[in-house]
């Protein structure tokens, strides 16, 4: 912000210094005028004006000599101390010539001259008259047309000039022994300084300053004097009060003469603009005898250092503002305060009699807070908010810069880290959001601290972040970098008393020139290997290997394809019995899906499955398979009415568990099927109902309303659910096919088999065996109280038609065996009678 804001205040010098600032300024110069307070007429002062009715009475232009002279002879009888006559006489307006020389050469009247300039010609003074009484009446006007400045005194070589108004000052000043003086800096009327204005004082830049110069300081808008006409003088209408110890200026205010100049109030009025050159040398005698007199303060200035510093400090201001202010709203109304603020100063330095630049300054703050803002705007675009480190799109122009350096320079080796924050979605769950955003800017200060000035640090996604790592030498300089951070992070992070422990999964991507990458690819490289480091366990560093992208692309087709699968009717069931250990028949299937695709045939479930739990399309698959399933138990039911109806068991997933409406699923389809609840089986991993104990019990206790029967499959591999077991509202324990496939090898296993039989039996539980193979397997668990098995010494997993075919097999020996006892019941009767005897 101040580099930038340095920037624009010399931009605004270098603006200021071509001038193309002054014009505004003295707009504003004029406006802050305007507003100044009407003081009044100077009552040391009388201005005879020569009006439109005195010329018309007159019946002429110029007037007389002999006209003006009769105006002298009435001021004088009431003793003035000075008259000034503001009317060219050089050339003579008869009659009366004679009479008006010989009231010219009393003392105290002072007459005119014009220095003229390129545009008009020099005005030569009245024959005759001493040069100690005649003054330049000429005006110093600004490129705009506006007298704001008033010659005092110039030279050049022997020959002196004074000024109209400079003179009758003098005159009027003399008999209190005040005398003219002059210094390089100032002029000096007495002991008052009249400081010579510069050429780049208050808003002017190099203006003509020859000369004495001062800027004026107009008292009133045309009411600096009493004025009297002409005609109310010659015709003894002035009282000598207003004439007698006074300044008499004598000049036309008719508009048909064109005497006028624009003055800062004139410049502003529609009609009539100018103001007439009498008054206009009034207001100047009037100021410098109330500078002299009155010790009112001349227009002051700061210099150009001071200026220099007012104008930074503005841009600072402006800078502050366009990166505080948030959006645009804000940014005009805090920069329109700011103004404000900044012309109440200069207004107020103003009513001192001070000018001080003010539309530099506001150029500075402008253009600053707009240069800011859209600094901000970019920086933002480029930086992520929280941690204020580069984001994706900054961290790839980077990464791009780094791959067309190696081109140029063969030996600049480079390589990509990229760290996710394990376990970040947990925090967030069990802490809120704020205690994530937390954990995000400490572990990316960690990141800074540890990685320093050797690489480029950025983050591009939520717990994502990359280093850029130049100039290695040595692969093994990377991997150490890699063991320094996991070191550094895991240190726990406190919050309001509470330590979180966190670690993260680190993927380094080389370098590798042959396979011409682009930025966004060798970025794709590093996060590919982070994810694989996270699948092995988190905490976990993992170099990428090529077969690590095969592997995604692999994910990802299979994800395509799952959707269209989906939509295609590409799932089918298969159908695995669970057989009752005691009668060895078959109790109830559990449902498997698999997937038959057109193009690579069968897709293992262990590879689809993660990939549905990953993406959210376990949710229509899962109601698929409760559909599919649950229509062909009612099929079953339809078929083979056994005593005891077949169970179907189905496995539900996490991502199911949450689902709000998944009771009302379950119902509407079990009504659909006209299914009893308690034929339905819903299994979920142990694992899956340890991740949040409340929620899960919760839910299952809603499925438990529908009468539908649970189990815990592959109970004793995950999370220890002992102290939680007898919670749950389960029917059922399933017994890893670890454990049962390990029965024949080790005695642990056998023991950790019938410790889960013994206690699902003591909680009123069933017990299923999975995986089981062998006849001694079989024979092992019935002896161990194991109600029902499930593997493939029973059956594989079929297809509906194979499984409708072993149900039928086992409905006729049923049939059969239930018409054999009928038979002999039947013989038994008829021999022994239906009582037996």
């Amino acid at each position: 912000m101040i580099a930038i804001s340095i920037i624009i205040t010399g931009m605004v010098l270098g603006i200021k210094q071509l001038g193309w600032l002054q014009f505004l300024e003295l707009v504003n110069f004029d406006a802050m005028v305007s507003l100044q307070k009407d003081t009044g007429a100077d009552p040391r002062l009388l201005v005879v004006e020569i009006t439109e009715a005195d010329i018309k009475k007159q019946k002429r232009w110029p007037i007389s000599d002999r006209t003006i002279s009769q105006a002298l002879q009435k001021l004088q009888q009431s003793q003035p101390k000075v008259i000034g006559l503001d009317i060219y006489r050089d050339i003579p307006q008869l009659p009366g010539r004679k009479p008006l020389l010989k009231e010219l050469q009393m003392s105290n009247v002072i007459t005119i001259y014009s220095l003229g300039d390129v545009n008009t010609e020099e005005i030569s003074p009245i024959p005759g008259i001493t040069s100690d009484r005649i003054g330049f009446n000429d005006f110093v006007i600004d490129t705009d047309g506006v007298v704001r400045r008033n010659l005092l005194y110039a030279y050049q070589g022997n020959d002196k000039y004074y000024s109209f108004a400079l003179r009758l000052s003098l005159k009027y000043l003399e008999t209190q022994d005040i005398s003219l003086n002059m210094t390089p800096d100032a002029l000096h009327l007495g002991k008052t300084p009249f400081p010579a204005l510069g050429a780049n004082s208050g808003g002017y830049q190099d203006i003509d300053d020859t000369g004495y110069q001062v800027l004026i300081d107009y008292r009133s808008d045309g009411k600096t004097a009493r004025r009297v006409s002409l005609s109310q003088l010659l015709d003894g209408q002035v009282k000598p009060e207003w004439i007698k110890n006074k300044v008499v200026l004598i000049g036309t205010t008719a508009t048909s003469i064109k005497d006028r100049f624009l003055t800062p109030y004139a410049r502003n009025r529609l009609h009539n603009p100018g103001t007439p050159g009498v008054l206009i040398h009034a207001q100047l005698v009037s100021q410098i005898l109330r500078t002299t007199l009155d010790k009112q303060t001349l227009f002051w200035f700061w210099s150009e250092w001071v200026e220099v510093f007012w104008i930074w400090g503005w841009a600072l201001i402006g800078g502050y503002l366009g990166w505080k202010t948030r959006n645009m709203f804000y940014q005009i109304l805090t920069a329109t305060i700011a103004l404000g603020v900044l012309t109440t100063i200069c207004w107020g330095f103003f009513t001192q009699l001070a000018w001080i630049p003010i539309i530099s300054p506001a150029l500075a703050l402008l253009l600053t807070s707009a240069s800011i803002s859209t600094y901000k705007v970019q920086y933002n675009r480029l930086h992520d908010s929280l941690t204020d480190l580069p984001n994706r799109k900054l961290f790839l122009h980077n990464l791009q810069l780094a791959i067309a350096h190696k081109k140029l320079f063969k030996k600049s080796e480079f390589a990509l880290l990229c760290l996710d924050l394990d376990r970040f979605k947990l925090v967030n769950e069990s802490y809120g959001y704020e205690m994530g955003d937390l954990l995000l800017v400490d572990f990316a200060s960690r990141l800074k601290a540890d990685v320093g000035s050797k690489g480029i640090i950025a983050r591009v996604g939520g717990d994502e972040f990359a280093i850029l790592v130049r100039n290695i030498t040595d692969s093994s300089e990377v991997n150490n970098l890699a063991d320094s951070l996991q070191q550094k992070l895991s240190v726990p992070f406190n919050y309001k008393n509470k330590q979180v422990f966190s670690s993260a999964s680190i993927g380094i991507a080389f370098h590798q020139p042959e396979l011409n990458h682009k930025a966004d690819e060798l970025l794709r490289d590093g996060q590919t290997a982070m994810y694989w480091a996270k699948d092995l366990g988190k905490a976990n560093q993992q170099v990428f290997a090529t077969a690590m992208h095969t592997q995604v692309i692999k994910r990802l087709r299979l994800e395509t394809d799952m959707r269209r699968a989906l939509e295609k009717e590409e799932f089918y069931l298969n159908y695995q019995p669970i057989v009752s250990m005691e009668t060895g028949n078959i109790i109830g299937f559990e449902s498997l899906v698999r997937w038959q695709h057109p193009e690579d045939g069968f897709i293992s479930p262990g590879d689809f499955i993660p990939i549905a739990e990953d993406t959210g399309l376990i949710i229509p698959l899962g109601k698929w398979i409760l559909e599919s399933a649950c229509h062909q138990l009612s099929i079953w039911h339809t078929q083979f009415p056994f005593d005891l109806p077949l169970i179907m068991s189905i496995n539900l997933s996490g991502h199911q568990l949450t689902q709000p409406n998944l009771v009302t699923e379950i119902e509407q389809i079990l009504q659909k099927n006209r299914l009893d609840g308690h034929n339905l089986k819903l299994e979920i991993t142990e694992t899956v109902a340890m991740q949040d104990v409340e929620t899960a019990i919760s839910i299952l206790q809603k499925l438990k309303s529908l009468n539908l029967q649970l189990s815990i499959d592959d109970f004793g591999t995950g999370y220890s659910s002992l102290s939680y077991l007898h919670r749950f509202p389960i029917n059922t324990l399933k017994v890893d096919r670890s454990f049962v496939n390990n029965m024949g090898n080790t005695e642990e296993d056998s023991a950790i088999v019938r410790t889960i039989i013994t206690l699902s039996h003591m909680l009123n539980l069933d017990v299923v065996a999975e995986g089981v193979e062998t006849a001694i397997q079989q024979v092992k668990l019935q002896q161990l109280g194991c109600e029902y098995g499930q593997g493939y010494f029973f059956s594989r997993p079929l297809d509906s038609n194979k499984a409708t075919e072993l149900l039928q097999k086992q409905f006729s020996e049923q049939f059969s065996n239930k018409q054999k006892l009928a038979s002999i019941r039947n013989l038994v009767e008829t021999y022994y009678g239906k009582d037996g005897k």
